[in-house]
């Protein structure tokens, strides 16, 4: 589970505890564990800030190094199971950049902003990862976000339908009138309906 800019909080350990109650134990990986290793912050204006200060000093060879450390961790001790990644908001955009690894079963991506745009730490936008990406991928979206506008779901939509034009392993969902965040109860943009929903996709896909 690679989590949003506010770090392993306490909305997170409720989704990986959710998950874990479903049958499907969940390790929340700490993306910013360079710079801030505890981080665990609040969703408030200046909270937002101090993650997006973390965000942008985080590469995406990083990213992959944690989450690759993680799937060995967990491939240790249970060496039979299928690993899936969940990631919302940035952790949404790492969890696109790390279906690219071996040994990844399927990967949601939760509002991940950015894909079709950037990488972090620079270089050509995720979206061009996606040849590299064998596991099965679901991007999430609601069509009220301001961070991820028309353009940008429907340019992630086209590239994931002319790579797989059936949709089986490829898709993009969208969740009309969801707001960025609306998975999560503490935020303001908190869409129940959607979040409903977004459970209901996940876990039929797990």
């Amino acid at each position: 589970m690679l989590p949003e800019v506010f770090g392993v909080n306490a909305w997170v350990r409720s989704v990986a505890d959710r998950l874990a109650a479903h049958g499907h134990p969940a390790l929340a990986v700490p993306l910013f564990a360079r710079t801030a290793p505890d981080l665990e912050l609040a969703y408030e204006p200046s909270d937002l800030a101090q993650g997006r200060r973390h965000k942008d000093a985080t590469t995406s060879d990083q990213i992959l190094g944690d989450v690759a450390a993680a799937l060995a961790w967990l491939r240790a001790r249970h060496p039979q199971a299928s690993v899936h990644l969940v990631g919302f908001c940035f952790g949404g955009h790492a969890a696109f950049l790390a279906a690219t690894l071996p040994g990844v079963a399927a990967a949601f991506d939760f509002y991940g902003a950015g894909v079709s745009r950037m990488r972090p730490g620079g270089g050509e936008p995720s979206l061009a990862l996606l040849p590299e990406i064998q596991a099965r991928l679901t991007c999430v979206f609601g069509t009220a976000d301001p961070l991820i506008p028309a353009a940008d779901r429907e340019t992630i939509a086209s590239v994931l339908r002319k790579a797989d034009p059936a949709g089986e392993r490829l898709r993009c969902v969208n969740y009309d009138g969801a707001d960025h965040g609306f998975m999560c109860e503490a935020r303001s943009s908190f869409n129940p309906e959607a979040s409903a929903q977004g459970w209901r996709l996940m876990l039929e896909g797990l």
